[in-house]
């Protein structure tokens, strides 16, 4: 199904380092990255490696304000230890580090990168796994996030030219900043799958938050449960981002795959497997070319569990995304194996499958069973856009 891909990668990404006891290791892509080489993932001929570039203070303040991107380049000046409240830089959360605005401007411009190729043809997919930091403000760094690559790519797109854009946010985490970029914006739909803000960061995202003015219906939230697993969150995304995406019919779909739904994950409190996240991939993927031409640009996310769940799930990511799928019960390799217990002191999982076969029901036209949590808040979310996109009594199915 895949026609040409790139793939943005370089070992400088690893640069965007937070700190050697902070959750989001680079050593999770690091990791994936070797998986995929050993399992030949990129072997195909349409596939292509690049190495990103830093966006350009122009490029970057297409989202950012001009002083937050001041004040992250002199960050690592400063005498203070305390943190850099007022750009929510310092702390635990939001470290500052040494060349923190180069490391943040490569991984954003990374993403650009891959939304120009899709835009120029240059390839029909294009991903960014360093990217899909998505909790980023425009003046303010959130959730391990510094600069928005996900919204910066966005509005690069639509200074371009291209007059919609469907967002699509599988992390854990509501995709707040994203949203927050484009919340009045009806040339833009961002739908994102999360774990409630209730219970979860950012304590956003709830059906209601669904975009304002003439874009009133274009922010979408499916909060759903701590707990959900493999067959109430495939319930949920099929019920809502397929027949909502169709209706937008965008000329790019870029999605945020996040992985820490997975039951593993030590920040997030979803139930899914990595077959689960397979199934989403391959979903996505037909999707994009169903509605956009195949113009499919894909960024990775949140994943704190780096030996166990980010290698595998993504590595299913590039394979689908470079048009040769895995079998999930592929072994992985024992040189892969034996390079993360030499990294990590740790075993690496053997297959690249949970065990588990991803199934669902369907959801039927209505408001499904008002006793479970998950068809709760599916139905919330359905009431609450999509009679603004005409799909009220659609049955997605």
């Amino acid at each position: 199904m895949s026609g040409s891909v790139v793939l943005v990668w370089s070992e400088e990404l690893l640069n965007y380092d937070l700190g050697a006891t902070h959750p989001m290791a680079p050593g999770r892509l690091e990791f994936t990255m070797a998986l995929a080489r050993d399992l030949d993932v990129f072997a195909g001929r349409h596939t292509r490696i690049t190495a990103p570039r830093p966006a350009s203070d122009d490029v970057l303040q297409l989202i950012h304000d001009p002083a937050y991107v001041a004040a992250v380049r002199a960050a690592p000046r400063r005498r203070s230890a305390q943190p850099y409240d007022t750009f929510g830089l310092g702390g635990e959360d939001n470290p500052i580090f040494g060349r923190i605005h180069e490391a943040s401007a490569l991984v954003t411009g990374g993403t650009v990168d891959a939304a120009r190729a899709v835009r120029s043809n240059g390839a029909q997919h294009a991903v960014n796994l360093a990217g899909g930091l998505h909790h980023a403000m425009p003046s303010k760094a959130s959730g391990f996030c510094v600069y928005n690559d996900a919204a910066v790519a966005i509005a690069w797109l639509l200074a371009d030219g291209v007059q919609r854009v469907a967002y699509v946010d599988v992390d854990a985490h509501h995709g707040d900043g994203v949203e927050a970029a484009f919340y009045g914006d009806p040339r833009v739909l961002t739908i994102s799958l999360h774990e409630s803000g209730y219970t979860a960061f950012p304590g956003t995202g709830f059906p209601e938050e669904s975009g304002h003015g003439a874009a009133e219906g274009a922010a979408v939230n499916v909060a759903l449960p701590p707990g959900t697993g493999d067959a109430g969150w495939l319930r949920a995304f099929h019920a809502v981002v397929p027949p909502l995406v169709r209706a937008f019919e965008p000329q790019i779909l870029i999605t945020q795959l996040g992985c820490d739904t997975h039951r593993l994950d030590p920040l997030a409190q979803l139930n899914l497997t990595v077959d689960a996240h397979r199934h989403s991939y391959a979903v996505l993927h037909q999707l994009a070319h169903e509605v956009a031409g195949g113009r499919w640009v894909a960024v990775g996310g949140g994943g704190y569990e780096i030996v166990q769940v980010v290698p595998r799930s993504w590595t299913h990511l590039l394979a689908e995304v470079t048009g040769s799928p895995l079998d999930p019960d592929t072994a992985t390799p024992d040189g892969w194996l034996q390079f993360v217990h030499g990294r990590t002191g740790r075993e690496g999982p053997k297959l690249l499958t949970d065990g588990t076969e991803p199934t669902y029901y369907a959801w039927d036209a209505g408001e499904g069973d008002p006793d479970d949590p998950v068809d709760r808040a599916i139905a919330a979310t359905r009431r609450a856009v999509f009679p603004d996109h005409g799909l009220d009594h659609i049955d997605p199915r």
